[in-house]
């Protein structure tokens, strides 16, 4: 199997090139990585979507409010 791709990173990170494509799906604004919490953010909409064993969950109900 040819897994060059997610050979070189920790399976907990994200893609860089997949994070340069992503927009948050509300505000169709940028997203910021958060590595500790395993959640990319969108500050226009003020919600966190969670990563899950590396895919980001991009659905407006499984995001967590920002504080």
């Amino acid at each position: 199997m040819n897994s060059a791709s997610s050979g070189d990173r920790p399976s907990n990170m994200i893609d860089p090139k997949l994070l340069e494509i992503l927009v948050c799906p509300l505000t169709k604004g940028p997203l910021e990585y958060d590595a500790e919490k395993q959640e990319l953010i969108s500050r226009s909409a003020k919600l966190a979507y969670p990563i899950r064993d590396g895919i980001p969950i991009m659905l407006p109900e499984e995001a967590r409010p920002l504080e």
